[in-house]
């Protein structure tokens, strides 16, 4: 299992601009298959935080591929109801 330096070091090679999170990530399991989906959210996060500031090539992608890959896939819609009070006693 690979650690999250090594995936944000791949994740930051990868990265370039114009690049979907689709694409980032078809290209990371290639060289990372058994990488947990956890891992690889920590690791966009990682390589995120740990970028040089002027350094803007692919910063976009990893942010949106941090945040794509944060949501879950299956995400239903649902509605909230009334608020329920506290009955006092």
């Amino acid at each position: 299992m690979a650690s999250i330096e090594a995936l944000a070091a791949t994740l930051r090679s990868l990265a370039a601009p114009g690049m979907k999170p689709k694409a980032l990530r078809a290209a990371l399991r290639e060289k990372h298959p058994d990488a947990s989906r956890k891992d690889v959210v920590r690791a966009a996060f990682c390589a995120l935080i740990a970028a040089q500031p002027r350094d803007g090539g692919g910063l976009n992608e990893l942010h949106s591929f941090a945040l794509a890959e944060r949501l879950p896939d299956d995400e239903t819609s649902f509605a909230f109801g009334p608020r329920r009070t506290k009955a006092r006693r």
